[in-house]
């Protein structure tokens, strides 16, 4: 197993630092991407490295392919409609724990961060991806989209648990 980090590139609008962490495992005679934490838009269960092969995963496709021509860089893209869109880049250097601390740090803590002022919360399954950024509610079933604005405190409080298991006692509010 090796550990690597990846620039994300899903939804930026400028070059961010390599702050989302990612696998190399080799496993059946193949080298596969293990990635479970990127989220909802993320693949679900591990993907071919190196072939750039599509590969399904529910009503979502996947491929790791590589960036230009002797680059080092490879590119995790998802099918978005009938275009490819990159989720994140990155090379084959080695991560040690201690990189991953520094970028966590900032991540959850440092000002520009927009895990520190966006409220998130995110599930995912092969049939439906739930998003909850801020007060907008994203269902995804993969060939339909619905979105939503939840209203009031109160009826986020009621989606965090009824939607994503997540209950909380009456009355609580959230600085984001």
């Amino acid at each position: 197993m090796q550990r690597l980090a990846a620039r994300v590139r899903a939804g930026a609008r400028r070059l961010l630092p390599r702050n989302h962490m990612l696998l190399l495992a080799n496993a059946g005679g193949a080298t596969w991407l293990a990635d479970v934490g990127f989220g909802a838009e993320g693949p679900l269960s591990p993907i071919p490295f190196g072939t750039g092969e599509e590969v399904r995963q529910g009503p979502w496709s996947y491929r790791v392919v590589p960036e230009g021509e002797d680059a080092g860089l490879w590119v995790l893209q998802s099918r978005l409609d009938e275009a490819w869109v990159d989720l994140y880049a990155f090379s084959r250097e080695p991560q040690e724990q201690i990189d991953y601390e520094v970028v966590s740090y900032y991540t959850s803590t440092h000002p520009d961060s927009p895990f520190v002022h966006t409220l998130t919360a995110q599930t995912a399954s092969r049939e439906e991806r739930r998003i909850l950024r801020g007060r907008e509610l994203l269902f995804d079933r993969g060939t339909a989209v619905t979105r939503r604005t939840i209203a009031d405190d109160d009826e986020l409080l009621a989606v965090l648990g009824e939607v994503f298991g997540l209950p909380f006692p009456p009355g609580t509010r959230f600085r984001c």
